[in-house]
């Protein structure tokens, strides 16, 4: 049977929150397979990672910095010098492959290096049957093409390393490495099921456009409109008013989506940043030719999603659940504010005392039924595993 445990620190010291993390999250368990933990870009991660280590030195580790707080059974686990926290799966059954690494040149072949590596971690000749990834923000779609080189579409979920103010103070863990730009995963290996709902929830509305220039993440034109523009006249606002980080907060509640072939996904664009040019740096690749739609939400449905998605996955699962891993924007608890508790209330209230843990990302990974493994942003990527 799947067992999970989930601990936390607030401890001011990195290495010291490491270290009481990991003293928490090993209570009761007696067969540990593998760790998913995470900390505030507050802390020297080096030493938090090494915190932990030094208790739990042989277990395979995977995490990465979350923006402003991770949440748990026990509530918002955040705190003014930093936090840090921990989900460790022990299932007898379970074999864990894990591996890791900066990038090397291109995105692509490193994560076909990883996917290799991993397996070779785990001792299996199997696909795997599930797998987590982190990945700074950049490249996720260029690390998922070249693990799935090797392993071929096998599910996943995942989100991309964050930080509390879009910094570059992001770090992803694997082991006893820290790092800043590259890509870890864990495979797993099981016979239980494990199921994700991946969406972002919004509301698709009638206003929509074709893209007609990218230059790499950057939306240059939609409609042969500088894509600033275009959006502004959607909004019925002045493009000098969205320029800069101020776009990122104004889309929060009136993103992109592009449907995926099967009309299944939507897959969220968040626009981050406008330029001079009044082009817009977008979270995510962007393609020629594709149809954008203007999305909207209420704070109200912000917060009603995550009782929504995360009973979805319960129901999947027809009650049978060992742990919950949920992944939530860092964008979507921005335009949450000061009213998350109530994510915490809707996210306690399905879970009940089954052990949960809520991360937030500067980038959601996921699939639906159908659809190819995808990555977005201001979505919902809540996994859970089966008992």
């Amino acid at each position: 049977m799947l067992k999970s445990k989930v601990g936390f620190s607030t401890e001011k010291d990195s290495f010291n929150s490491g270290v009481e993390t990991a003293y928490k999250t090993t209570q009761g368990l007696t067969n540990p397979k593998v760790a998913l933990y995470f900390t505030s870009s507050k802390y020297v991660e080096e030493d938090a990672v090494k915190g932990f280590r030094s208790i739990l030195p042989n277990l395979p580790l995977v995490g990465c910095t979350s923006s402003g707080a991770i949440i748990t059974n026990d509530g918002i686990i955040s705190g003014e010098n930093g936090f840090s926290g921990a989900m460790i799966f022990d299932d007898e059954d379970l074999i864990i492959g894990v591996a890791g690494s900066e990038k090397q040149k291109d995105a692509r072949e490193t994560g076909r290096k990883i996917a290799l590596e991993a397996i070779k971690n785990s001792k299996s000749h199997l696909r795997p049957s599930y797998f987590y990834m982190v990945a700074n923000p950049a490249e996720e779609e260029s690390y998922v093409k070249g693990i799935q080189d090797i392993i071929g579409r096998v599910p996943f979920f995942g989100g991309s390393t964050a930080d509390d103010a879009v910094e570059g103070e992001w770090r992803i863990f694997c082991n006893d490495k820290v790092f800043t730009e590259g890509c870890a995963v864990v495979f797993f290996y099981t016979n239980k099921r494990v199921v994700t709902e991946y969406t972002g929830a919004y509301n698709e509305t009638n206003t929509r456009g074709i893209i007609t220039k990218i230059n790499g993440r950057t939306l240059m034109e939609i409609d042969n409109v500088p894509a600033l523009q275009k959006y502004a006249e959607w909004r019925n606002m002045n493009p000098e008013d969205l320029k800069g980080l101020n776009l990122l907060s104004a889309t929060i509640l009136n993103p992109l989506g592009v449907k995926d072939p099967t009309g299944r996904l939507t897959l969220i664009r968040h626009p981050m940043v406008g330029n001079d040019d009044y082009s817009m740096n977008i979270g995510n690749d962007l393609a020629v030719g594709t149809c954008v739609n203007m999305m909207e939400s209420t704070v109200d449905e912000l917060i009603s999603s995550t009782k929504d998605v995360a009973l979805t996955v319960k129901n999947k699962l027809n009650d049978k659940v060992g742990a919950y891993f949920f992944v939530h924007c860092g964008g979507r608890k921005l335009g949450i504010g000061n009213r998350m508790e109530e994510v915490y209330e809707n996210l306690k209230q399905v879970c009940g005392e089954t052990p949960f843990m809520t991360i937030f990302t500067f980038g959601e990974y996921g699939y639906n039924e159908h659809s190819s493994n995808s990555c977005g942003g201001l979505m919902l990527s809540f996994t859970g595993f089966g008992k």
